[in-house]
């Protein structure tokens, strides 16, 4: 899970091959095409309508994404967007850049938690391309959590424009913060199942049992994270047998 106070990147190289928008007549405006992180039980919503933007109700939660908007008489547009799990917005808008069908386009985003800035820099055919400015997070942006990438196909739901594109995307990398939980063993001490792992700050750990993994119960209390090694016991035992394992979770 991805929130404000992780350093991440992704690149890729995208071609597209055609791509038009207006192809809906009630919807003649521009439409993004979209690659980026999300939220993915956010994204499967029946509310979840990228289109349209700003909206208590229906509006997009928890995405870190590169958009293009192809030209429908402003400029094509290229904008790297953030949105907050409560679906505030951080963009920017770089126009007129647009890409080409048959460029081949690399993409490169690159969040950074101390500054709270993301970045994109671009090229064309290995040629620079750009330059896409900075979009830096406010004071008032509260936070994302985000677990997913997706080559994104919006519906175009609430929006006032559509699109349709076909293309290519070849050399994704993702760069990721290490994981919640590492080195994790467990063990029985004095007829008590204690675990150990490496933490880290930011995290909320706690132990769980289960004797059929379906129904799964708390047996320790939620622990802070901090860096170095964690310690957690299954304080009431119930002495047939059971199964483990441990849950991180944000506060």
């Amino acid at each position: 899970m991805l929130t404000k106070n992780n350093d991440f990147r992704l690149a890729f190289d995208l071609q597209l091959g055609d791509i038009a928008v207006g192809v809906n007549s009630d919807k003649p405006s521009t439409f993004e095409l979209a690659v980026g992180f999300l939220n993915f039980s956010d994204a499967v919503k029946t509310n979840f309508e990228r289109g349209t933007g700003v909206n208590a109700m229906d509006g997009p939660r928890n995405l870190v994404e590169f958009d293009y908007f192809p030209d429908s008489g402003f400029g094509a547009t290229i904008s790297p967007t953030l949105v907050s799990s409560n679906n505030q917005f951080a963009a920017g808008f770089d126009f007129p850049f647009e890409l080409t069908p048959g460029d081949w386009f690399h993409i490169a985003m690159s969040y950074t938690a101390s500054n709270r800035t993301l970045s994109t820099v671009m090229t064309r055919n290995g040629q620079p391309f750009g330059p896409v400015h900075d979009v830096k997070l406010g004071d008032s942006f509260t936070d994302f959590r985000l677990d997913a990438v997706a080559i994104n196909s919006y519906s175009d739901a609430g929006a006032d424009g559509s699109i349709f594109a076909r293309g290519k995307v070849d050399n994704l990398v993702l760069t990721l913060p290490d994981p919640p939980i590492l080195g994790l063993t467990g063990r029985l001490t004095n007829n008590t199942w204690q675990v150990q792992f490496a933490g880290r700050p930011g995290w909320l750990y706690t132990l769980e049992r289960t004797q059929d993994f379906r129904l799964w119960s708390d047996v320790s209390t939620e622990t802070p994270g901090e860096e170095g090694e964690h310690f957690l016991s299954d304080t009431n035992a119930s002495g047939v047998e059971a199964f483990y394992r441990v849950r991180a979770e944000r506060p």
